[in-house]
């Protein structure tokens, strides 16, 4: 059986294993795979459900270009993530000490949803809305 597309965000951050730690025990990522060279963590993917995530640490050479938002002063994405409780993974973000830049709020398009910022300085934004059904 052929394999579908599919699309992994491929986030640099400045310190991986403060990044994922925080991503799995405040978000609910599960670690996929960490790789890792003289003790350091050089690529890790982690899981939501089906989905993966890559990252991998900040380099002033990256041959992207990429670079952590405390390298940039700042981000120009966030990721979404749909939860079925909003409030609960708000609690663990507020328990974290993590920095919350929206509340948890009703949208105008009926989603609950609330946004905040990992110790790396990614935005994430948790609501309980998948995006509107796939058109037949």
């Amino acid at each position: 059986m052929a394999k579908q597309p599919a699309i992994f965000p491929n986030l640099r951050v400045a310190d991986p294993t403060s990044e994922v730690d925080w991503l799995v025990r405040v978000l609910g990522f599960e670690v996929h795979y960490i790789a890792d060279f003289e003790g350091q963590i050089v690529h890790a993917e982690l899981r939501m459900g089906d989905q993966l995530l890559f990252l991998q640490p900040d380099k002033a050479d990256d041959p992207y270009g990429m670079h952590s938002p405390k390298a940039l002063n700042g981000t120009n994405q966030c990721v979404c993530i749909g939860v079925e409780d909003v409030e609960a993974v708000a609690t663990r973000v507020r328990q974290a000490g993590g920095e919350m830049i929206t509340q948890p709020h009703d949208t105008p398009y009926g989603a609950r949803e609330f946004s905040c910022r990992s110790p790396d300085g990614h935005v994430w934004s948790i609501g309980n809305y998948w995006g509107q059904p796939r058109s037949v």
